[in-house]
């Protein structure tokens, strides 16, 4: 097992941090990890998770500054539009030496840095729901004052519930269009083929069945051997077989230019809820 992370504090586990956090217990390399939500009954879900202090600022208002105050390590999780307010709060109560790591969207570093100080540093990150099962991709991008031990800590963490991709904070955006909205993306396909083997007179159970395992075992096929997609496609793709006419319509609607023009339209967005629009 790796060395033991040092202690972490959570402020804000909902969806995203719910799922982080199950990585980290399942890990079992981080020991102590002081969580704070709103209510007790959030709170109270969380409580019994092996090395998790589960606190709720509805019984102790202070519960996030007490949190940072004992943490290595700090994960802001609450709303982009509770951030400011939030790091106002701890700042005070920060360890020398603390690495503040944010995987708030929208919110970039320069907000960190300009209430912390500029001496704190700060990792901002980005996860994607499939951390819940371990298969998360996380973007994770320095501030000035992170050294290549911050980011190193920080990526183990990470490493507990899937795989990390360090780049500059101006590429973290276009990560979140990729890996950060992909899941929507996939999910999207496979209603779509459900929908079509529906059509063709299969019963709503067996839809789901066959096309479901037929995109877990496509993933599963790429992630065992290694190979290009191109190429595993290939292999599927007889000439003149059923498959190449299907793949011809496919690439004929231009997929590649529509989800070039997806992806853009969501950094769009992106810059536009960054902006405050």
């Amino acid at each position: 097992m790796s060395s033991p992370l040092p202690s972490i504090a959570l402020l804000g586990a909902g969806s995203m941090g719910g799922a982080i956090l199950q990585g980290l217990v399942r890990s079992g390399v981080a020991p102590r990890v002081t969580v704070t939500n709103r209510t007790a009954a959030k709170a109270a879900e969380l409580d019994g998770l092996p090395g998790v202090t589960s606190l709720a600022l509805e019984h102790d208002p202070a519960a996030n500054r007490h949190a940072a105050a004992d943490a290595d390590i700090v994960l802001v999780g609450v709303k982009p539009a509770m951030v400011p307010d939030l790091l106002r709060e701890i700042a005070p109560s920060l360890r020398p030496g603390v690495v503040v790591v944010s995987f708030a969207a929208g919110v970039p570093i320069a907000t960190f840095e300009s209430i912390l100080g500029e001496g704190v540093a700060v990792v901002r990150s980005m996860p994607n729901t499939p951390a819940l099962v371990g298969k998360a991709v996380t973007g994770v991008a320095a501030g000035a004052a992170a050294s290549a031990a911050d980011v190193a800590v920080v990526r183990r963490l990470y490493e507990t519930c899937g795989v990390v991709i360090e780049l500059p904070e101006e590429q973290i955006d276009a990560l979140g269009t990729i890996s950060g909205s992909g899941p929507a993306y996939v999910f999207l396909l496979i209603e779509q083929l459900t929908a079509a083997a529906r059509g063709k007179g299969f019963c709503d159970a067996d839809a789901r069945l066959m096309v479901e395992q037929t995109f877990i075992g496509a993933a599963a096929l790429l992630e065992a051997t290694g190979e290009d997609p191109a190429e595993l496609r290939r292999r599927v793709t007889s000439p003149k077989g059923t498959t190449e006419r299907a793949i011809a319509v496919l690439q004929a609607a231009h997929l590649d230019g529509l989800f070039a023009e997806a992806t853009d339209a969501a950094l769009a967005r992106s810059r536009e809820l960054a902006a405050g629009a």
